[in-house]
């Protein structure tokens, strides 16, 4: 089409559709169109990172911001530095609130103060808080205004690169060969990017770190009308709320999405709220459909969650920090509902490129100030009971009669050499024993530390090497214990119903470990890391530990008893639903 005939074609803006399908042009009447997620004023403190790669220019249709694909990769890495160390102060305020609660449970205490000691660890900028440093996730808000010359979402991944290749930080990504195969792509890359055109003439942006604990923890649950009245509402969120366990280290920021345009955006709106992200939405709905945060509605679901008993990882009140309800338009014949978490690394900042220049958002630095003096509380007014002592240097089955002595919930201290395997190593065994080959020794005759570690930084005898989430290897268990193997399991998070079989038939146990303070393990209690078996597979390798007063529970004993299974017990049994 030429350009005088693209000149002669009338405005979009008023055309009409007649009967028949035929397109009339003429006045029309405003859309009542509403955004679905409008957010009030951003009064979020931010920080100068610089002022370089910003610049305006002027053209008959408005002055424009012109960023350098460096503004962007230096604001990227800047943010996911900050994110893999500090932590917003209201969250640590939260932490300290536990503590200072006299209805928290000794566990709560116990597990709130290892966190705060863990945040000061990592603001010091060499260890991160947690090993499992995250898959990079960046939503941008780019204005009309805002002029870059394209390659963002390269600029964007080039800042995560620079940030994971300098830091200490673990390469978690997976790059698939085959359907089958896959391979570490050694960069952290790719990020998840996604860029919305807004209007405006600034570029913003959130930057989350999410570990696979939290994201595995991400829910749709596709219901009907029948659940929108509180009758049936707050039961079903109860029973769901319960399924999420541990093993993504609360206490949690929960988020609830109820309703959605789709069930992809019901649970991103969840994954946006746990971050606090939407936290300036409207409290109330509208006739035009946009979304709003249930304030009442938080407060009931957050009581829901101090009855379900799990608390802040091995039993009390703090299984949530706080809570998000979500209210979005749907479908009349659609209910998606939507859950997501945001887990004790609460990683995420806010960033800004502007006319002055580029911002991140500022976090705490120095998290030290939000523990207790020393003489007001000290780790041990906040054990549960006296630590027992367990050597791991004695053989195998000495350690599993010390332990078979102590019920379930009992508080331990290991010291002594264990071997680390997670998800890969573990499958890699399995198909050595199908093939008819013996269980590796080192598995008969070590504890074995389901994680893996983020890079160890130099003059360190490890990097952070906090738990993962046990249940990942939970179909592996009978298994291995048939052969020997697996017999002292430490991970973190509750395991299924054939662990405990497992164990009650073969005389097994699975320590909890707490999740969460990966860096203070790795500075207090890791005193030896060495490759002990497939090397190649970086952090997935089997590796040999040496550990001095490493902190973890008995959850699931020789005898059949699963710690969780009798926290779930208890709150079945109590009034459900207590809500002031």
């Amino acid at each position: 089409m030429t350009r005088s005939a693209l000149a002669d074609r009338p405005d979009p803006a008023v055309c009409s559709v007649q009967n028949g399908g035929d397109v009339a042009f003429g006045a029309m009447a405003d859309a009542d169109y509403t955004e679905l997620l409008p957010l009030g004023p951003d009064e979020t403190p931010y920080r100068l990172i610089t002022t370089e790669g910003v610049s305006t220019f002027a053209t008959p249709e408005g002055t424009f911001l012109k960023v350098e694909p460096a503004a962007i990769t230096a604001l990227t890495a800047a943010a996911m530095h900050d994110i893999a160390h500090y932590l917003r102060p209201a969250h640590l305020a939260q932490l300290r609130t536990v503590l200072d609660d006299p209805e928290a449970s000794d566990n709560d205490r116990f597990v709130a103060l290892d966190l705060l000691k863990n945040a000061t660890v990592a603001a010091a900028g060499v260890l991160p808080m947690c090993q499992d440093t995250g898959t990079a996730i960046v939503k941008g808000k780019k204005g009309q205004f805002v002029f870059t010359g394209g390659g963002d979402e390269a600029a964007i991944a080039a800042g995560v690169q620079q940030t994971y290749e300098t830091s200490n930080l673990r390469y978690s990504q997976m790059a698939p060969l085959t359907m089958y195969e896959e391979r570490n792509t050694g960069t952290n890359l790719p990020a998840e990017i996604k860029i919305s055109a807004v209007d405006g003439e600034d570029y913003k942006f959130l930057f989350i770190a999410k570990g696979g604990g939290s994201a595995n923890k991400s829910y749709l649950y596709q219901e009907t009308k029948a659940l929108l009245n509180e009758t049936t509402l707050l039961p079903w969120i109860f029973e769901k709320m319960q399924t999420l366990g541990t093993a993504a280290c609360p206490p949690y920021h929960l988020a609830v999405v109820i309703g959605g345009t789709s069930a992809e955006f019901a649970v991103e709106t969840a994954k946006l709220a746990s971050t606090h992200y939407l936290d300036a939405l409207p409290t109330e709905g509208s006739p035009s459909g946009h979304g709003f945060r249930d304030v009442q509605l938080e407060r009931k679901v957050l009581q829901l969650a101090q009855q379900t008993g799990i608390g802040a990882q091995f039993g009390g009140k703090y299984f949530c920090h706080d809570v998000r309800i979500v209210r979005l338009p749907r479908h009349g014949a659609s209910c998606p509902v939507a859950m997501a978490v945001s887990c004790s690394a609460d990683r995420q900042a806010l960033g800004k490129i502007t006319r002055d220049g580029v911002f991140l958002e500022q976090l705490e630095t120095d998290p030290a100030h939000f523990l207790p003096d020393p003489e007001e509380v000290t780790q041990d007014d906040v054990e549960v009971q006296p630590a027992v002592h367990i050597d791991l240097d004695r053989p195998m089955p000495a350690i599993l009669a010390e332990l078979s002595k102590h019920p379930v919930k009992t508080r331990v201290m290991l010291t002594g050499p264990m071997v680390v395997a997670r998800d890969i190593a573990h499958a890699k065994i399995k198909e050595r024993l199908d093939a008819g080959e013996e269980m590796p020794p080192y598995l008969r005759d070590h504890c074995v530390y389901y994680a893996g570690p983020a890079k160890t930084p130099e003059g360190y005898a490890s990097g952070s090497f906090g738990p993962t989430t046990a249940g990942r290897m939970d179909s592996y268990v009978e298994q291995f214990q048939s052969a020997g193997g697996s017999m002292v399991m430490l991970a973190k998070g509750n395991r299924s119903k054939q662990v405990t079989d497992a164990c009650a038939a073969h005389g097994g146990f699975y320590l909890g470990s707490i999740g969460g303070p990966a860096a203070r393990l790795a500075l207090d209690n890791i005193t030896k890391v060495e490759v002990l078996e497939y090397p190649e597979l970086g952090m997935e390798a089997v590796w040999k530990i040496d550990v001095v007063d490493f902190p973890a529970f008995i959850v699931v004993d020789d005898k059949g008893n699963d710690f969780f299974e009798q926290v779930r017990a208890e709150a079945r049994a109590a009034t459900p639903l207590a809500i002031a």
